[in-house]
C-alpha cells in the first residue's frame, strides 16, 4: 500500500473516532516506510488523539529528524513534549527559529516557560509581543492568567487597559477585558470597562448583554429587570443563563425553566442541565428524579495504591502546583489547581494511575442502567468505553490548605467526573465530620435556594469517587493541613439519540 493510501486510511479512521485503528496501521506502515516523515507525523497525531502523549512526542521527533525544516511538525513536537510534561522550551525555541512571527508559537513557548518556573520571562515576552500586536486576544488572556495565578489580583488585566487605549475601536478587546474582570466577580471594575466601551459603541447589543449580566450577578435587581425587558428579542445564551440565575434567586423557577429549555438542543445543553435539576427540584417536577437519579450513582472505588505509591504521587503533585492562586475560572478556594491534562504526562506513577482509573471508569459504566434517550449520563453510546477506550477531556490536581474548599459547580465538558484522594489531614486537623467531605446536589450559595445535599462522601486516601458531570458538587472546608487530590472528566462518547427533557 502506498504512503498516500496509508495516510488517507489513517485520517479516515481518526475522523471516525477510531484513532486506535489509525495507530495500528501507521505503526505497521512506519516499519515499511521508516524514512517517511509524513507517516511519523500522522502517527504522532493519532497517538495524540488516543492520549498517548509521550509516544506522540517520540513519533514527532522521528518526523523532525527526517524533515527538520517543517515548522508545523516542529510545533507538534514542542506542544506534545509540553503536554507530556517533558522539557519543551528548547523545542519551542527551535519552532520560533522556523516561524519567528507566529504568535501561536510564542504563546506555547510562554506556557512552557511558566511550566518550567520561568514565569517572569514568559510575562516579559508576552508584554513585548503585545506592544507590537495590541489586538492579540490570546496573548492578553495568557498574560492575565499568568499574573493572576502568580498572585496579582489587582493589575492582572493591565495589558487590556493599554491595548484599549491604543485601539479604542476594537470591541473584542473591550469585551475580553470585561470578561476577565467579570470572571473574578470584580463588578466595580467590570462596570468601569463597560462604561468606557459604551462611549465608543453606544447601544451595542453585546455591551447591553454584558451590562445585564453584571446587574443580575451583582444583585442590582431593578436594573437587571429593566435590561431583561429591553432584550427580550435577543437570542443569546449568556442573556438566558443570567435570566435563569436571576429568576431562581427571585423565586421564579417557571421563568427560569422557560429560558433553560430554549437551549436543550444546542451545544449549551451541558451548562443548562444542572440548572434544570435545580428548577425541577424546586417545582417538585418528577423529571428531577429522572435527571438526578444519577446522584445515587455517585460511587466509590478503593484503588489499591500502596503507601509508597501514595507518597510518590504526593511528592510529584506538590511539585506540579507552581501557582500561588487558583485560576480565575476554577472552583478552588484556599488552594491551587494544576494546569494541563495530568493524565497526558510521562511519569510512570501517573501512567499507572491513569490505567487504574480507566479500569474503574469501565467498571462504573458497566453498572449503569439501560440507555435513556436524551439523558446526559445514560443517553450516550458506551460501547468504546466498555471496550476500555476511556479518554479524558481534562485531568488535574487540587491542593487545598487550611479552610480550603471547592464552591458548588459542575463540569460542562465532561460526561463522568471524579475525585481521587491522595493525601489528607488526619484527626483534628481535618475537623469534625463532614469537614473536608464531598457533597452532591448543593446549589451555588449565591442562588439562595433551600435545597439540601443529596449525598455526602467521606474522603479517604486512595478512594476514587465517580459521578455524573452534570451533578452539582462542592466540598466542605476543613480545619488545617493539606488536602491533595486528583480529579478528571471522562470525555463524553457520541450521543446515541437526540436530546430530550425527560420521560
Amino acid at each position: 500500500m502506498s504512503t498516500d493510501k496509508v495516510l488517507q486510511n489513517a485520517q479516515q479512521a481518526m475522523n471516525e473516532g477510531r484513532a486506535d485503528l489509525a495507530v495500528e496501521r501507521l505503526r505497521a506502515a512506519s516499519g515499511q516506510y521508516p524514512d517517511s516523515a509524513a507517516i511519523w507525523t500522522q502517527l504522532g497525531f493519532a497517538l495524540h488523539q488516543e492520549q498517548w502523549e509521550p509516544e506522540a512526542a517520540e513519533a514527532f521527533a522521528r518526523a523532525c529528524a527526517l524533515d527538520g525544516r517543517n515548522a508545523d511538525t516542529a510545533m507538534a513536537l514542542a506542544q506534545s513534549r509540553f503536554l507530556a510534561g517533558l522539557p519543551s522550551t528548547a523545542s519551542f525555541e527551535r519552532v520560533l527559529q522556523l516561524a519567528p512571527h507566529d504568535l501561536n508559537v510564542l504563546r506555547g513557548y510562554t506556557s512552557a516557560l511558566a511550566a518550567e518556573r520561568q514565569r517572569d520571562k514568559a510575562i516579559g515576552l508576552l508584554q513585548d509581543a503585545l506592544k507590537q500586536q495590541p489586538g492579540w486576544l490570546a496573548g492578553h488572556k495568557s498574560i492575565a492568567s499568568l499574573r493572576f495565578t502568580g498572585g496579582d489580583a489587582t493589575h492582572f488585566t493591565d495589558s487590556f487597559k493599554d491595548a484599549c487605549a491604543r485601539q479604542p475601536d476594537n470591541l473584542a478587546l473591550w469585551l475580553e477585558w470585561f470578561r476577565s474582570l467579570a470572571q473574578v466577580r470584580d463588578w466595580i471594575g467590570s462596570r468601569r470597562v463597560l462604561e468606557a466601551a459604551e462611549k465608543r459603541f453606544e447601544g451595542h447589543p453585546q455591551l447591553t448583554v454584558a451590562e445585564l449580566f453584571v446587574a443580575s450577578e451583582s444583585g442590582d435587581d431593578e436594573r437587571a429587570a429593566t435590561l431583561f425587558e429591553q432584550t427580550t428579542s435577543v437570542k443569546d445564551v449568556v442573556r438566558d443563563m443570567a435570566l435563569i440565575r436571576y429568576s431562581l434567586r427571585r423565586g421564579d423557577p417557571e421563568r427560569a425553566e422557560q429560558a433553560a429549555l430554549r437551549h436543550m438542543n444546542t451545544r449549551s445543553a451541558p451548562v443548562i442541565w444542572p440548572y434544570l435539576s435545580l428548577i425541577w427540584r424546586l417545582r417538585k417536577d418528577p423529571r428531577a428524579e429522572w435527571l438526578d437519579e444519577g446522584a445515587r450513582r455517585a460511587q466509590t472505588f478503593e484503588l489499591e495504591l500502596s503507601g509508597d505509591e501514595l507518597a510518590q504521587l504526593t511528592l510529584l503533585l506538590r511539585q506540579l502546583h507552581t501557582a500561588r492562586s487558583p485560576y480565575a475560572e476554577q472552583s478552588v478556594r484556599g488552594g491551587t489547581q494544576t494546569d494541563q491534562n495530568l493524565f497526558l504526562r510521562h511519569e510512570p506513577i501517573l501512567r499507572d494511575l491513569r490505567a487504574r482509573v480507566q479500569s474503574a471508569v469501565q467498571n462504573y459504566v458497566s453498572r449503569l442502567p439501560e440507555p435513556a434517550v436524551g439523558h446526559p449520563l445514560l443517553g450516550v453510546n458506551r460501547r468504546e468505553v466498555l471496550r476500555g477506550r476511556v479518554h479524558f477531556s481534562g485531568s488535574w490536581s487540587v491542593r487545598l490548605k487550611s479552610q480550603g474548599y471547592n464552591v458548588s459547580h459542575t463540569h460542562p465538558v465532561g460526561w463522568i467526573s471524579s475525585a481521587l484522594y491522595i493525601s489528607l489531614p488526619k484527626g483534628e486537623r481535618m475537623g469534625q465530620p463532614p469537614a473536608g467531605w464531598l457533597q452532591f446536589g448543593t446549589p451555588p450559595p449565591e442562588l439562595e435556594l433551600d435545597l439540601q445535599a443529596y449525598k455526602k462522601v467521606e474522603p479517604k486516601a486512595a478512594r476514587l469517587v465517580l459521578f455524573p458531570s452534570t451533578l452539582w458538587h462542592s466540598t466542605v472546608p476543613f480545619n488545617d493541613g493539606e488536602r491533595l487530590a486528583v480529579a478528571f472528566d471522562v470525555q463524553a462518547p457520541p450521543v446515541a439519540a437526540p436530546a430530550a427533557t425527560g420521560r
